[in-house]
């Protein structure tokens, strides 16, 4: 639900779509012209000293490296019940996940064999310019049918996902995974998120989930085996704020473990996670951010060790990792800033003010009550949520609007909370 805390008064949307897709010629070994495919999204909104209405400029993505700015302006009726940040998360969505260019393919070529179209290589988990986007957008959209299923378009949600989800486009999938030399494909990050789908679908009372649910058990089945064989092999945690990173994506995996009922992986994952982060204190939190992260790492440890620690201990365990953190500290925590949205890397930082925010909620949440860090943390996290969304919600280019939604609906509806 979207909380009455983070707005005042009503959410008044401004919402624009323009969807420009030049006829690509066909992808194979040669390409001679790069397909300019533009998602331009304009959203204003107003609410009560967080965010201003306006009029948004859009800026258009193409692989060409030019872009072009639009400037459309929509007069939204305050009272439609279709204004609300659900239909702007879920638009998101649905406008990339079959959209299959600009795309960025990363994985191990080994002959000539490999080198096809995103769709073919990726049947299921094409759009959304990578793998990983691709898979948290169909996240994204089982999330808002959990969630606010009166708010969106739940028809075209469920027929978008009734094409992505087919027995075919799974056996796709699982063979391009199983190709020689790709064992640390979209490992841990895009494993991660492919794993809180199907935890999503397990939750979901809608009747496609079942067999949504059973097409992806496969590939669901192969990721699990892939990252139980790594975890005992893993000598050390990885630290980065970029995909690599493994405190955000064993966080998800962690759910994902409880959710499915899956002890013996939960207890796998709770044993490595205790191994790698149990002895940290004093993470430099002064050091953060680097310039193109998305994921903090030590707020990231630190929600994830609310998940393997009883709230005593924790408390006792976030004193030593966070000895800065206290009653009177001020301005402990500044949002980042993003001085292009064009460049994909630089945009990161969008994406990292809003998995700050969850974090500080869920470090809060683990917290004993009247905890004396906790209105330090409640400052922090306010900062970072209206940073974040007002990058959501305003002028966005695609190398954003391909995934901050997802990171917005993480937040906005609490999931890791729940």
């Amino acid at each position: 639900m979207y909380r009455a805390a983070l707005y005042s008064k009503r959410l008044s949307l401004y919402i624009g779509d323009i969807l420009l897709i030049d006829k690509a010629h066909k992808i194979m070994i040669k390409i001679k012209n790069v397909v300019s495919c533009t998602v331009a999204f304009v959203t204003a909104f107003a609410a009560h000293t967080a965010f201003a209405t306006s009029t948004s400029t859009v800026e258009i993505a193409n692989t060409s490296n030019t872009s072009t700015n639009q400037t459309a302006d929509a007069t939204a009726n305050a009272d439609d019940p279709n204004n609300n940040y659900e239909s702007v998360f879920a638009n998101l969505a649905l406008h990339c996940i079959h959209q299959e260019f600009p795309n960025v393919v990363k994985h191990m070529m080994n002959n000539g064999d490999d080198v096809k179209a995103p769709n073919q290589l990726y049947p299921s988990f094409y759009g959304c310019l990578d793998w990983h986007s691709s898979v948290h957008g169909h996240w994204l959209l089982v999330r808002m049918l959990n969630t606010a299923q009166d708010a969106v378009d739940k028809d075209e949600i469920i027929e978008k996902l009734n094409i992505s989800f087919t027995p075919k486009n799974i056996q796709g999938e699982l063979t391009s995974l199983k190709r020689e030399n790709n064992a640390s494909f979209e490992r841990p990050y895009g494993l991660a998120w492919f794993l809180q789908l199907t935890a999503e679908l397990r939750q979901s009372s809608l009747p496609e989930a079942t067999k949504w649910l059973n097409t992806l058990r496969p590939l669901e089945d192969e990721i699990v085996a892939r990252v139980s064989a790594w975890l005992p092999k893993l000598a050390y945690p990885i630290r980065t704020g970029e995909h690599s990173q493994t405190a955000f994506a064993f966080g998800l995996m962690l759910d994902w473990a409880k959710t499915a009922g899956n002890k013996e992986f939960e207890a796998l994952l709770t044993s490595r996670v205790k191994d790698y982060y149990q002895d940290d204190t004093q993470c430099p939190l002064a050091y953060e951010p680097s310039g193109q992260d998305f994921l903090s790492p030590c707020l990231a440890e630190a929600d994830l060790m609310r998940r393997v620690m009883a709230k005593h201990e924790y408390s006792q365990w976030l004193s030593a990792f966070f000895p800065s953190l206290t009653a009177s500290t001020s301005n402990w925590l500044a949002p980042a800033t993003v001085t292009d949205k064009t460049d994909g890397k630089l945009a990161h930082l969008d994406g990292l003010n809003i998995s700050r925010a969850w974090m500080i909620e869920g470090i809060m949440q683990a917290l004993p009550e009247g905890d004396k860090r906790l209105p330090v943390l409640k400052k922090a996290l306010s900062s970072h949520r209206e940073a974040g969304l007002n990058a959501v919600f305003g002028d966005m280019h695609y190398m954003g609007s391909h995934w901050l939604g997802s990171f917005a609906s993480y937040l906005e509806t609490q999931r890791g909370l729940n």
